[in-house]
């Protein structure tokens, strides 16, 4: 069973609250989770401690165990502190193509 630690929308229409679970990855997004993690709060400000709150043991336990997260829980790892560097950047569009460019022309300037 391949485990992910994803976000589960819940809340009304236009008042968005999230689960960070640990669920099969097979299973719907909103659906059946194996664990509750934390919550997520985009309503919140952002320097507000109930925006985000996180069960770092139980995080750590499923990380141990193989789990996997999604993009935007790796960025609630990385600015906890659980997983550092987890952040990734994505994408195949302009953008991501001008990072790459960058990251490669400062390895240049570093080798030479």
């Amino acid at each position: 069973m391949a485990v992910r630690i994803r976000l589960a929308r819940g809340g009304t229409k236009k008042r968005p609250f999230y689960r960070i679970v640990a669920a099969d990855s097979r299973s719907p997004r909103d659906g059946r989770f194996i664990e509750k993690l934390g919550t997520y709060n985009p309503l919140l400000p952002d320097d507000h401690p109930e925006r985000v709150t996180l069960n770092e043991e139980r995080i750590r336990h499923w990380l141990s165990v193989g789990a996997q997260y999604s993009d935007r829980v790796a960025r609630f790892l990385d600015k906890a502190g659980i997983v550092p560097g987890a952040t990734r950047l994505r994408g195949t569009g302009k953008r991501a193509q001008e990072i790459a460019a960058r990251k490669r022309a400062e390895a240049e300037a570093a080798e030479a």
